[in-house]
């Protein structure tokens, strides 16, 4: 497995992560067990997950549980900030929660520390700075190594590296946001700040919720069972437009014998300020599937040609 340069930072990251949503809902403990090895078999040493995945902590507790003694041979990234619990309460990034979701997710975990901590989305309700000063705080305790934020605008990306470094804090090393052949909605503000704050990149959903692995067709009744039968996912990616831009791009790929899965890897990785791709997977096959997609270099101009094909009339938009 290709491993690649994490941003500013010293660490390395397979050029494929495992994206962990699927441990503690669709999968079990051993189905959980399976998958991670598979995973660290195939060379893949990127490991994202989050408090909330998994009904609000089983993701980590089956994934610390399934690394054991290889969490040292991984990267692991996890967030906080999202709802744990029905009140509203668990959730934010206050330095009150801050600290003791930290220590929350490090027991689950299974760990003395954790590799990248994002917040998982904004929060309005507190002060940047406060954030800010929080999670300096645990990469000072050695709980935290880097940090990073998921879903910010451009705005707030450059508002945190800002007070970060007026108060002489820990900056961001990394962003987490929706990215893909599909979705390039971030190229508008987010990801020129990223470029500029030498960022690593982390795209989420690479394969548009399955969009982009040719399993979809206009005009053909959706696949039983899969993702995108969801109206959760089906209301973000499954429209007409986007079916039209799926069957240009498999012309495409069929013209040089290659996969649309590859393509969705090859075309994420050709940008600079990513990192790694985040793939989510249920089985070992599917893992590997992925894990084999990488290796496709794009030319300029076979960019420029899918460029073409997937510009919207409103620039650089997206579901």
């Amino acid at each position: 497995m290709l491993q690649r340069k994490f941003g500013a930072t010293d660490l390395q990251v397979s050029a494929v992560g495992l994206g962990c949503n699927n441990l503690g809902t669709r999968l079990d403990r051993t189905a959980t067990r399976r998958l991670v090895h598979a995973a660290l078999d195939a060379g893949i040493t990127l490991f994202d997950t989050a408090d909330i995945y998994g009904n609000r902590g089983g993701s980590e507790t089956l994934l610390g549980a399934a690394l054991g003694s290889r969490r040292k041979d991984v990267v692991l990234a996890t967030k906080f900030g999202l709802p744990m619990d029905g009140s509203g309460r668990r959730q934010g990034g206050s330095r009150r929660y801050a600290m003791q979701a930290c220590e929350a997710s490090l027991k689950r975990l299974k760990t003395d520390w954790i590799d990248i901590y994002y917040i998982h989305r904004p929060d309005p309700q507190t002060p940047i700075e406060e954030t800010m000063r929080a999670l300096d705080e645990l990469v000072q305790r050695g709980k935290v190594r880097h940090i990073g934020c998921s879903n910010f605008s451009g705005e707030q990306i450059a508002q945190a590296q800002q007070v970060a470094a007026a108060h002489g804090l820990a900056r961001l090393a990394t962003a987490q946001d929706q990215y893909n052949l599909l979705s390039r909605r971030i190229e508008r503000d987010v990801l020129p700040v990223i470029i500029a704050e030498k960022l690593a990149l982390l795209p989420y959903f690479p394969l548009a919720s399955g969009m982009l692995t040719g399993k979809y067709r206009l005009g053909r009744p959706l696949p039983h069972g899969t993702r995108l039968s969801n109206a959760r996912y089906s209301d973000r990616f499954l429209n007409d437009e986007n079916l039209r831009i799926v069957e240009q791009l498999e012309q495409f790929c069929a013209a040089r014998s290659r996969t649309l899965l590859q393509l969705a890897f090859a075309w994420l990785l050709a940008k600079a300020a990513v990192a790694g791709v985040i793939a989510g997977a249920t089985t070992p096959e599917q893992l590997l599937q992925n894990a084999n997609a990488v290796g496709w270099e794009l030319g300029p101009e076979e960019i420029a040609e899918v460029d073409r094909i997937t510009r919207r009339e409103d620039a650089a938009a997206g579901p």
